[in-house]
C-alpha cells in the first residue's frame, strides 16, 4: 500500500495583502485542519474548544505535517462574544481559525432548543449579539472559516427539522435562520468570513423530508460546502464500516449538484482506533489516498476529528479517534 506523503499537506497562504479571502491550495495538495477533543476519555472536552498551542504541536508532531486550520466550537451558552483570544493565538501560529458558531443551550443532543430556537433567530431576538460578533470578526482582520447549523440532516442537533415543526416546516426554518445570520454579518461588512455549509454524508433518518438538499440555503449563502464522513465511531459498532469511498460515492454527487463550482471540504473525518470490524489504519490510509487521487476534484481540504468519549460504564467500550 502506498504511504501518504506528508509534504502533500498545504499551508493556508492568504493572510497577507488587501484581500482577506482564502486562496485555493496548490495543485495536487489539500488543506489539512484538525479538531482536538483530548486524548481518550480522561481529557475529553464536550464543549469542543479546549485546544491549546501545545495540542497543536503535539498533533503536528504525531502526523509529521503542518496544519492549515484549527477547528473549535463557539458555544453561546458560555458566551455570545466573538472568541477573540482563541482566534488570536491560532493566527499567531500561522493558522486559520475555523469556528463552529453554536447557538445552543448545552452540549446534549437529540432534543429541541428553547433558548436559541430557529424561530427566535428568525425573528431577530439575537440580532444585537450577532451584529456585535460580526463587527469583532471584521476587526480581527484576517480570514476566518465559520459555519452555523452543523449537520442539519442529522437529528442529533436541535436545528434538524424534527425539532422545528417537523418535515414540512423544519428545513424551511433552518434555511430562514441560516440566511438571517449570514445577511446580518455581511451587512456589518465582515468580509473576512468564509461561510461553510456543512452536512452529514448520510441523511439520518433516511427520509425524503430530511434529505440534505432540503436544508441548502442557496449558493449565495455559502462560500464552501462540507461533509462529515466518519468510519465506525465506537469499538463495537458495525455501523459506518463501509469505506470512505463508498460514502463519498453517495454524498459527493449530491453536494456538487447543489453547489456546482463551490470548494468542498471534509469538515469532520475520523475512525475509532479499536473497532473490531475494520482495520482503522487501512481504512484511514485508503481514505487519504482516495482524497489525494483527485477522484473528487472539488475537494480542497479535510479535517481530522481527534476525540475520545465514554459510551457506557465499560472502559473498553470508550470511543478513541
Amino acid at each position: 500500500m502506498k504511504t501518504v506523503v506528508a509534504v502533500l499537506f498545504a499551508w493556508v497562504a492568504s493572510l497577507h495583502g488587501e484581500s482577506p479571502s482564502i486562496l485555493p491550495p496548490p495543485a495536487g495538495k489539500l488543506y489539512h485542519g484538525f479538531y482536538w477533543g483530548g486524548v481518550g476519555t480522561d481529557t475529553h472536552d464536550p464543549t469542543e474548544h479546549d485546544v491549546t498551542p501545545a495540542d497543536v504541536t503535539r498533533y503536528e508532531q504525531a502526523i509529521g505535517a503542518k496544519t492549515a486550520w484549527v477547528y473549535f466550537s463557539n458555544n453561546w451558552f458560555e458566551s455570545r462574544k466573538f472568541p477573540i483570544e482563541m482566534c488570536t493565538w491560532i493566527r499567531n501560529l500561522g493558522k486559520i481559525p475555523y469556528v463552529r458558531l453554536m447557538l445552543r443551550s448545552d452540549v446534549d443532543q437529540r432534543h429541541g432548543e428553547k433558548r436559541f430556537s430557529l424561530q427566535k433567530i428568525i425573528t431577530g431576538e439575537f440580532d444585537v449579539d450577532l451584529r456585535a460578533w460580526a463587527r469583532d470578526a471584521k476587526a480581527f482582520g484576517s480570514p476566518i472559516l465559520v459555519e452555523w447549523g452543523t449537520e442539519p440532516n442529522g437529528n442529533w442537533f436541535s436545528w434538524n427539522g424534527k425539532w422545528n415543526g417537523g418535515a414540512g416546516e423544519g428545513p424551511k426554518r433552518y434555511i430562514a435562520a441560516y440566511r438571517h445570520i449570514v445577511d446580518l454579518m455581511r451587512a456589518e461588512s465582515a468580509n473576512n468570513l468564509t461561510w461553510i455549509w456543512h452536512v452529514n454524508w448520510l441523511d439520518e433518518p433516511e427520509r425524503k423530508s430530511n434529505a440534505l438538499e432540503n436544508y441548502f440555503p442557496g449558493e449565495n449563502y455559502c462560500d464552501w460546502v462540507a461533509l462529515s464522513v466518519y468510519g465506525p465511531t465506537t469499538p463495537l459498532t458495525r455501523d459506518g464500516t463501509e469505506s470512505f469511498e463508498f460514502k463519498m460515492r453517495e454524498a459527493y454527487p449530491r453536494l456538487t449538484k447543489l453547489a456546482p463550482g463551490k470548494p468542498v471540504i471534509i469538515a469532520e473525518f475520523g475512525c475509532d482506533l479499536h473497532n473490531r470490524h475494520v482495520d482503522v489504519v487501512r481504512w484511514t490510509l485508503t481514505a487519504l489516498e482516495d482524497l489525494f487521487s483527485n477522484r473528487w476534484p472539488a475537494i480542497v481540504g479535510f479535517c481530522w476529528w481527534n476525540e475520545g468519549w465514554q459510551n457506557d460504564d465499560h472502559k473498553k467500550h470508550d470511543t478513541d479517534m
